[in-house]
């Protein structure tokens, strides 16, 4: 088997992973040890790790050692997502690890990234996919964490780990001065904004379009698969309404209305509390970055976070 690259950080990683001239010999050994097939390899420009569809029926995505709690958080949640769910998720066909990287075979599923077709569908397509998507959360949620709640950092350290950076993070991401003279009070708040979770739930994290599939059929576009559970989380479910309602319902009452119809009893009331907790949830999440919300020119929108959250989550 050709070596993996030693001594690489995440900048070196980078630079690796997008030439496939460093990385093609690597994939290809390695499906070739594993008795997979491999024709026209490609790998996908989006992600964190390097992704690689060998042959059309199958995916390798492969691990660095800095990411080897994303390999073994996604190798637990598709083992226990796996026939849990209406909607096809990858299934493992191989797993391992040597020199400190790990690997995961999967299968490759039908349709188009979301984000690839989104914008061009009609507004019933769009309201069908976001109930859709609400149902899917929904059925994650009803499933045990299992083994997941016990590799995952505890919420209360992670909240903890998260409000540490915060301020900073978004100071450095360019975030105005109005905005981050808040943050400190909504942090203070959190107390009382973030209950203790009485029953964590598995949470992805990454309900964005392009971890969602989309596939035409007789009714239009519709969803059709999930991928991507290398951030799984185990807290509150309240946390995997972000990605939906930042990234896709756009502040469209008629949008979000659809996206919590799709959870059906298990729905959150949308009041004032639950914005508070998703406006704080919203700074600390993994991936916060306001700059990437889908409302174009929202800061000129709003003259502070409160607004904010009315603007993101307005009655419905």
């Amino acid at each position: 088997m050709i070596p993996f690259p030693h001594n690489i950080d995440e900048d070196t990683f980078e630079h690796w992973r997008i030439d496939p001239a460093l990385w093609g010999p690597v994939a290809q050994g390695l499906a070739a040890t594993l008795g997979f097939p491999v024709h026209e390899p490609k790998a996908f420009r989006t992600g964190t790790n390097l992704v690689v569809d060998l042959n059309g029926t199958m995916i390798l995505k492969l691990f660095p050692p800095f990411y080897r709690a994303q390999y073994e958080v996604e190798r637990l949640a598709l083992r226990q997502l796996e026939g849990r769910l209406t909607l096809p998720i990858p299934r493992i066909q191989a797993e391992g690890a040597r020199d400190g990287w790990s690997w995961l075979v999967i299968s490759k599923l039908e349709g188009v990234a979301g984000s690839e077709v989104w914008p061009d569908l009609t507004d019933p397509e769009q309201l069908r996919i976001l109930q859709q998507i609400g149902r899917a959360i929904a059925e994650v949620q009803v499933v045990d964490p299992g083994p997941l709640a016990a590799h995952c950092p505890s919420w209360p350290d992670f909240l903890a780990r998260q409000a540490e950076s915060c301020l900073a993070r978004h100071h450095r991401q360019g975030l105005a001065p109005c905005f981050l003279a808040e943050i400190p009070a909504l942090l203070a708040s959190a107390p009382s904004v973030l209950p203790p979770v009485e029953r964590p739930v598995i949470l992805t994290g990454e309900w964005v379009p392009e971890n969602l599939l989309l596939s035409h059929g007789p009714e239009g576009w519709e969803l059709t698969a999930l991928i991507d559970f290398g951030d799984v989380l185990v807290g509150p479910g309240d946390y995997d309404l972000l990605g939906p309602s930042c990234f896709i319902c756009c502040g469209v009452p008629e949008r979000l209305s659809a996206l919590l119809a799709g959870f059906g009893s298990a729905a959150p009331v949308l009041d004032h509390a639950l914005r508070q907790r998703l406006l704080l949830l919203m700074m600390l999440h993994r991936a916060s970055d306001l700059r990437n919300i889908a409302i174009e020119g929202w800061e000129a929108k709003v003259s502070g976070l409160d607004e904010l959250s009315l603007l993101l989550w307005p009655s419905i």
